[in-house]
């Protein structure tokens, strides 16, 4: 028995939500040039610091990290202890205030998100290898999008909490 596509509005806008449920980073782990699930799941950590390089958005600190991620301080500062003993951050004085210790990518930390990406970009073309490229580009338009809007939900959400 073949599952009913939704085909309403109502039927499709309320798919959404459990079809996210349904994503699943192991998918990631099932393609060519395979992560490992370890370092599939340094690589949120290690994102968070390499957009704040890329975008200049300030220092990276374990507290951020765990802003970020949404977890304790004492997670998050596991999870970053974890990526500096794989050699993939390091911890460096803060230019703005010395007394701080924020984090940075090493070599090793910028080949491993390289490869992410490289990897991530194989899992998309092998998911949607069936689809049109209009699908294809429209679907990843939206998702952009999506994220987008979501981290400005997310910031508009901490500034709020701040006060």
């Amino acid at each position: 028995m073949t599952k009913r596509e939704p085909q309403t509005a109502e039927e499709l806008l309320n798919a959404v939500g459990p079809a996210f449920g349904k994503l699943r980073r192991s998918s990631l782990l099932e393609v060519a040039g395979p992560i490992s699930e370890k370092d599939l799941s340094r690589t949120l950590v290690l994102r968070i610091v390499l957009e704040a390089e890329q975008e200049r958005t300030g220092e990276i600190t374990v507290g951020a990290v765990a802003r970020h991620l949404g977890v304790d301080p004492s997670v998050a500062s596991r999870m970053v202890s974890d990526c500096i003993a794989a050699g993939y951050l390091v911890r460096a004085a803060s230019q703005q205030d010395g007394r701080r210790t924020v984090l940075h990518l090493s070599p090793e930390g910028r080949e491993l998100m390289a490869r992410f990406a490289r990897h991530q970009r194989s899992a998309y073309d092998q998911v949607t290898a069936d689809w049109s490229e209009h699908e294809r580009l429209e679907f990843a338009r939206l998702m952009i999008k999506y994220v987008a809007s979501q981290d400005g939900l997310s910031r508009r959400a901490e500034e709020h909490r701040r006060g």
